[in-house]
């Protein structure tokens, strides 16, 4: 029983440490963000994998980081999303923290990626 709780307590920490420091945002509630056109994606894959596949409406985060100013809303409170591999990728918080330093308030960090976005079934594009 001990093993077990001892278990537990280091999957928490674990889990913890991961989630970073921005909120975690679930596929279902970010379907319905892009379905009510309310959310502004990052991906942080890189160039060659966001061409190969990227949620439908993201923006290329490596090829956009320099302007990223010009292609994020005006509205510092509209809904961030960065992601990039999936659950134990950290590349994310690197957008993350460019929209944060830019003065958004509402980042959140799709913890699935694009990785648990296939897997849940739904759609990508591809290229340009």
């Amino acid at each position: 029983m001990k093993k077990v709780i001892m278990l537990a307590a280091a999957l928490l920490v674990a889990l913890a440490v991961q989630a970073g420091p921005y909120p975690e945002i679930t596929i279902d509630q970010l379907k319905t963000a892009i379905t009510a056109k309310q959310v502004t994606l990052l991906d942080v894959n890189g160039s060659q994998s966001w061409m190969a596949g990227h949620i439908p409406g993201a923006i290329d985060y490596r090829a956009k980081q320099a302007d990223l100013a010009k292609v994020l809303p005006e509205n510092k409170n509209a809904l961030i999303v960065a992601y990039c591999g999936g659950p134990t990728c950290g590349a994310y918080a690197k957008a993350a923290k460019a929209a944060k330093d830019l003065g958004y308030t509402n980042v959140k960090h799709l913890v699935a990626g694009i990785s648990g976005w296939k897997a849940a079934g739904e759609n990508t594009d591809t290229g340009g």
